[in-house]
């Protein structure tokens, strides 16, 4: 079979699509507090897989400091990503300041456990040259060609 044809696990398909979108995300906490611990880590990418799971979305890569964490997410189009960040903000910021009392302390942080700014990026697939370079190497259909002048001509 050919190199072409072999299956891609990173191109999904839909109904009416296929893709393959991927983000970088990065979530730091309210006055990026220095709360993480590998316990409290290990324990927010359990709680990230489940909500990206609920998405229909995968979580790929997590890892973090002790002031902010970084997801690699593959999500299906029919997601918007700010309500994939949202969800994932506001399920994990209930869940730790629940199992993390002592942890996490609401007064300092004001009530709020995620700084409301995030960072996202597009990643995967090819870089932007070729994409570039492929889009303007694209044959231009040339209309003083006879056989584009059929083509587009009217039907009576």
């Amino acid at each position: 079979m050919s190199p072409r044809w072999e299956p891609n696990p990173d191109i999904r398909r839909g109904r009416s699509v296929v893709y393959t979108l991927h983000a970088h995300l990065v979530f730091t906490p309210k006055y990026r507090r220095r709360v993480f611990d590998d316990a409290m880590l290990t324990r927010c990418e359990e709680i990230m897989r489940k909500v990206c799971e609920d998405f229909g979305a995968e979580l790929r890569e997590f890892n973090g400091e002790t002031d902010h964490v970084h997801l690699l997410v593959h999500y299906p189009p029919k997601v918007a990503l700010s309500a994939l960040v949202g969800s994932l903000k506001g399920v994990s910021a209930r869940r730790l300041r629940q199992e993390f009392t002592g942890r996490v302390n609401r007064a300092s942080m004001r009530g709020h456990f995620w700084s409301p700014s995030y960072f996202a990026a597009s990643c995967g697939g090819a870089p932007l040259d070729i994409i570039k370079e492929y889009i303007e190497n694209q044959k231009r259909p040339d209309l003083g060609d006879p056989a584009m002048r059929r083509r587009s001509a009217p039907r009576n």
